[in-house]
């Protein structure tokens, strides 16, 4: 069965001025669909044909970089969509908070380490928060589309928010300016999807 392009559930103008309208329908409808077109084309004919997409992740054969490259594509911009919303929802609480505290110390000091792993990623990747089955939270970067449910990528567990920092997420709008589109996040970030996350994790 072959992949769709998953709807947004806003307008692309709904996240201005911290994303813009243009930057949204490019990364979707271009970006994105360029990605599941890639992918249903890598894997038709093949045993991942009728496989979820978190099996493909898990079970990824790292030399094979037409699955890997669009299926981490798919995986990851699906998971940016939820993440992100019109206006930042809810706050960082209950177990997620207590765990994050527990790793970084407080809310300011995880913000900063993770916009320091989105910084300085070179090139292109993406910045995550992973939950472990114990609960625990970590941060880590991946190049590409590369993401932490791959074999030996990232921090292991299981990704609960990432950050895109490919060039084309944000240089219509903040042309090389990565931390002010880094600082912007936190202004759309779902906290509430976020944590629901955290809690499947766990599971």
């Amino acid at each position: 069965m072959a992949f769709t392009l998953p709807a947004l559930g806003y307008a692309y103008d709904a996240l201005e001025p911290n994303i813009d309208a243009r930057t949204m329908e490019i990364h979707h409808t271009k970006h994105h669909q360029a990605y599941i077109n890639n992918l249903n084309n890598a894997i038709a004919g093949t045993d991942l044909e009728n496989q979820t997409l978190d099996h493909i992740m898990k079970t990824m054969d790292m030399n094979n970089n037409p699955v890997r490259n669009n299926g981490g594509g798919h995986w990851n911009h699906t998971l940016f969509w939820e993440i992100i919303s019109p206006e930042s929802k809810g706050r960082l609480s209950g177990s997620l908070a207590a765990a994050v505290d527990a790793a970084f110390g407080n809310v300011d000091t995880f913000k900063e380490k993770f916009a320091a792993a989105a910084m300085s990623r070179f090139g292109s990747g993406w910045a995550w928060l992973c939950a472990h089955s114990d609960g625990r939270v970590e941060i880590c970067s991946s190049a590409n589309q590369d993401n932490p449910l791959m074999p030996g990528i990232g921090c292991g567990g299981t990704p609960i928010a990432g950050l895109d920092v490919w060039e084309h997420a944000y240089y219509l709008h903040y042309q090389n300016r990565r931390a002010d589109y880094i600082a912007a996040f936190w202004n759309v970030i779902n906290w509430n999807v976020v944590e629901q996350k955290y809690a499947a994790a766990l599971k």
